[in-house]
């Protein structure tokens, strides 16, 4: 198959429901998309929409109600968790808003952190994958460095690399610009764009931000748990 043709995420009818004490809370109705290798696609939608419920069953952080979805060709929908655990670390690559790294452990040990389970290489192996990431990312200076000695742009670029260091099927990104000024947050979307095109990563960013949307190849927006229109 094409870049173009292949359905790396498919999800069919998903419903989440939360009990809050004797409430059901239905954040999910019922949701359908499907997501092609090698996309750009935000997903946008007001407070309550249903974005961090989606986000969490896309990243097989949380498991829906009822439904199918179908990550890389792999049903997870009814996996358990460990399972999932398993599937999260190989197939998915997280970039958060606030970084989410490790605060005392240098800049190449944070993007090494997604390998400790991999037995295909020794730890040479995934110590020159890390650092060749992080030269890609243009960290090649500041892989000792400490996340506290690093600009939020530079954070965020750790945060890519460690996203990317399993070749991940998809890479969720929750407003990754979100914390940044606007050359830093323009940066990081260069980064992002340019690392689609060259390694073919599947990007999904989640963002309330029309700018960042209009960069994507494809905006979701979602109204009450339910895709309103693409």
């Amino acid at each position: 198959m094409t870049k173009k043709n292949k359905n790396v995420v498919e999800a069919a009818d998903l419903y989440k429901t939360y009990q809050m004490g004797s409430v059901d809370v239905h954040a999910l109705r019922g949701m359908s998309l499907k997501i092609k290798k090698g996309e750009v696609v935000a997903i946008m939608g007001p407070s309550g929409s249903g974005k961090s419920t989606l986000m969490n069953i896309l990243g097989c952080l949380d498991k829906p109600t009822s439904g199918k979805y179908l990550l890389n060709a792999q049903n997870v929908a009814d996996m358990d968790s460990n399972h999932l655990a398993d599937i999260r670390n190989r197939e998915v690559g997280f970039v958060f808003q606030s970084y989410n790294l490790l605060s005392r452990s240098s800049a190449l040990t944070n993007v090494m952190m997604p390998l400790r389970y991999r037995r295909d290489e020794g730890q040479n192996g995934h110590k020159a994958l890390a650092e060749d990431l992080l030269e890609r990312v243009g960290l090649g200076d500041r892989m000792a460095h400490k996340p506290t000695e690093m600009s939020g742009g530079q954070q965020q670029r750790v945060a890519i690399a460690r996203a990317l260091v399993n070749s991940p099927a998809i890479v969720l990104a929750d407003e990754p610009t979100g914390n940044l000024d606007s050359k830093s947050g323009d940066e990081i979307m260069e980064l992002l764009l340019g690392l689609n095109k060259e390694k073919d990563v599947t990007l999904i960013i989640v963002t309330h931000d029309p700018e960042v949307a209009a960069l994507t190849e494809r905006t979701i927006h979602l109204f009450d748990g339910r895709v309103k229109d693409e």
